[in-house]
């Protein structure tokens, strides 16, 4: 289970690392999320625990934001990676193993005739408006407040004064002119919208938003956004880099009976390697084929493909779908019964698989407007608490479950849950 948690003022050797890393790299990190949270140099992950250079152990519940959906280290997955690239990488050609994978995933999602690999999800997402724009002739695209899809500048946003604006310096705000931002769950908003603007080219949307406190669909949204997008001609899309292959094998569009024209993958699809994936249609998809581009030297590496065959087949052969859920179902129940007895204003949402915890008003959240209702820096400051204590979290609230997660490790977070609310919330 990993040694007691040392405070993090007496972290030695993450202390020394971390003061070596800010000489090298702008901020000590390579990532601007890993900014928010605690710093913790960690040497390990086996299964659904992580270890640091100075002996602690954590029990996960972020999966290096999401990727580790069979826990860390899968030896299924690192075996066939280190099988297959034995004999070369990247070829600049084609090789077998992007058959076997590309059919493979088809297969899995069961609803898309065609799939491009890549890297991240931010570019799978760009590729896919791209790909919406060459097939409609149309510009412009609809997304949802507090969605993600990606850091470059024609999606990266925050509120300000109730108004989105660019997220980073440096970053053109007329890139932002192209979108129509609306709130998530309000079929009558892009009804709306879609009637009054014959610019659209695609509605991208996060069937679950993850990103945003794990607001759920409303019954029938997701459908009556299938049915607005047919109606006007426009290119519905998924983006499941967090949900697919984690609500279910087929991702969202499975678990609430939704096809859309065009889906994004990534995360849970390779065992914790780094591929994306976008899958739709032969009749748009196959445009990448004549003057839709859509490049990349590092696109189905033999390392990424042998990775998708390990780990959707791991998933197909032994689906971990219900163990996860009851874990997860567990897990939120304890996290409620705890708050109640420390009188804590605690409030969860979400699916058990990817489901978020916060502080303040613990009724559902339909949209981003909801999220004022929450005390989210109250809650940061006692994700770090919980790391003190052995737990792995986001600072921003959500909580990931993998296959690797069992009893003991239910047992030793909520232990350790009850000790980070003992000392203060």
């Amino acid at each position: 289970m990993g040694a007691a948690v040392q405070p993090q003022a007496v972290r030695t050797r993450t202390a020394e690392l971390r003061d070596h890393a800010r000489t090298l790299t702008p901020g000590g990190v390579h990532s601007n999320v890993r900014l928010a949270g605690p710093s913790v140099f960690f040497e390990r992950g086996e299964g659904a625990w992580l270890y640091d250079v100075d002996g602690n152990g954590y029990v996960d519940y972020l999966l290096g934001q999401g990727p580790n959906f069979l826990g860390h280290a899968s030896t299924r997955v690192n075996d066939a990676v280190a099988r297959e690239s034995r004999r070369g990488t990247i070829f600049g050609g084609q090789h077998v193993l992007e058959n076997e994978a590309g059919e493979l995933f088809l297969d899995t999602v069961g609803w898309a005739e065609r799939v491009r690999f890549g890297l991240t999800g931010t570019e799978a997402d760009q590729v896919a408006l791209r790909l919406a724009r060459a097939a409609t002739g149309r510009t412009k695209f609809v997304r949802f407040e507090g969605t993600y899809h990606g850091w470059l500048d024609n999606v990266l946003v925050t509120a300000v004064d109730g108004k989105t604006a660019p997220a980073s310096k440096g970053q053109l705000a007329h890139h932002l002119d192209d979108t129509y931002f609306l709130p998530f769950n309000d079929v009558d908003a892009v009804a709306a919208t879609l009637s009054a603007h014959d610019d659209v080219a695609a509605v991208i949307v996060e069937p679950v938003m993850c990103n945003s406190a794990a607001i759920m669909p409303r019954d029938g949204y997701l459908q009556q956004l299938r049915r607005l997008c047919d109606r006007h001609g426009i290119v519905l899309i998924f983006d499941e880099v967090i949900t697919g292959f984690r609500l279910a094998l087929g991702g969202a569009a499975e678990r609430f009976g939704v096809t859309p024209d065009l889906a994004v993958y990534g995360k849970a699809m390779a065992g914790g390697w780094p591929v994306s994936a976008l899958a739709g249609s032969a009749a748009l998809m196959d445009m990448f084929g004549g003057e839709v581009n859509h490049s990349g030297t590092f696109n189905s590496s033999v390392p990424a493909c042998a990775a998708v065959i390990a780990a959707l087949t791991t998933l197909r052969e032994d689906p971990p779908y219900t163990r996860v859920e009851d874990h997860g179902m567990k897990l939120m129940a304890g996290i409620r019964e705890l708050a109640l007895r420390y009188d804590v204003p605690m409030r969860i949402q979400g699916l058990p698989m990817a489901f978020h915890v916060s502080f303040g008003d613990p009724s559902p959240i339909h949209d981003h407007s909801g999220l004022a209702r929450l005390d989210l820096t109250r809650y940061a400051a006692f994700a770090q608490n919980l790391v003190s204590h052995g737990v792995w979290v986001a600072p921003r609230g959500i909580w990931y479950v993998s296959s690797a997660h069992g009893d003991r490790e239910l047992a030793a977070a909520l232990e350790r849950f009850e000790a980070a609310l003992a000392t203060g919330a």
